[in-house]
């Protein structure tokens, strides 16, 4: 018999067909009704979990999945599964780490150049036809300017060797200083971002980050600072951005997140001090498949060998 494993995430179609030919593969169902019969039918006999950043396992699941013993989570994103908890019932947690630095890390530049230069919204000015009869405003220099970074992980990281590319002066803020890094460590994110022209914010999500980009620090970033957001749209307190892009107390931003997503606030539909992506950091064809990979291959390590390549 397969092992039996539930999918509660939104995956690719082919990752759940690849996960369909190895093992039971069952689908969490959105009416309620069959999905309590769905567990009447096999939550004694499910051992594995298969998620997503998006979807998250919550900890009631957890709780009526006696016999789980794995969850292979299809991103970095670990927000919406209680680590912690699922440790303390002895199940094991993958994700997949690494193998999407250099994504983000470009999505990252990507807004940071377009919000910075004004790309698309000088592509909006030529396809307005407006450059007939006015100029395009002057942009900010990227080469050169000074990058604050709020998280020094592996994107992080990954961010600031870019940045070096570009003759930035790079410093960062994150709870403790990293030991392996050359960049200067401000242990004040209010500082920092007094400091900086482009703040960068690649933290982790969750509670404890929740907001963690409020109106104070949005005020020290200033008229001529820009923010760039690939980490969680929990992370920045919306109404405070909102109210900065509106009355120009910052320069601008860049967000390839937001707080209830799919839905975005329509205050930011009109501005033209913000460049907005579908949270899409990691979205490239390459991306996505070692992401799969490494769901299928963290599930196919710990059932083989009860390890996991990429344990949280």
């Amino acid at each position: 018999m397969k092992t039996k494993l539930l999918n509660v995430g939104r995956l690719p179609g082919p990752l759940e067909s690849r996960l369909a030919q190895s093992y039971e593969l069952l689908t969490w169902p959105a009416n309620p009704e069959a999905a309590q019969a769905l567990l009447a039918d096999h939550a004694a006999s499910i051992t594995g979990l298969v998620s997503s950043a998006a979807s998250g396992v919550s900890n009631d699941l957890i709780d009526r999945l006696p016999h789980v013993r794995v969850i292979s989570n299809f991103g970095v994103g670990l927000d919406k599964i209680d680590v912690a908890y699922a440790k303390a019932r002895g199940i094991a947690v993958g994700y997949t780490p690494d193998v999407l630095n250099d994504c983000v890390a470009d999505t990252a530049f990507g807004l940071m150049l377009d919000i910075g230069r004004g790309l698309s919204a000088a592509d909006r000015f030529v396809r307005d036809q407006k450059w007939t009869h006015t100029t395009f405003p002057l942009g900010f220099k990227v080469s050169g300017a000074k990058l604050g970074i709020v998280g020094m992980g592996r994107i992080g990281r990954t961010i600031a060797k870019r940045a070096t590319g570009f003759d930035m002066e790079i410093r960062y803020h994150a709870r403790n200083p990293v030991t392996d890094v050359t960049w200067a460590h401000v242990p004040s994110l209010l500082e920092l971002a007094k400091w900086s022209d482009f703040l960068i914010v690649i933290t982790a999500g969750g509670a404890e980050t929740k907001h963690l980009i409020n109106a104070d620090v949005l005020s020290a970033l200033g008229p001529q600072g820009f923010l760039i957001n690939v980490a969680r749209g929990s992370v920045v307190d919306e109404i405070a951005l909102m109210e900065a892009l509106e009355k120009k107390t910052i320069a601008g931003a860049g967000l390839d997140v937001f707080a209830n997503e799919p839905h975005v606030p329509e205050r930011l539909m009109h501005l033209e001090n913000i460049v907005m992506l579908p949270h899409i950091a990691s979205a490239t064809q390459q991306t996505r498949q070692a992401m799969a990979d490494r769901v299928f291959d963290n599930l196919t390590s710990f059932f083989k060998a009860g390890c996991l390549i990429s344990a949280a």
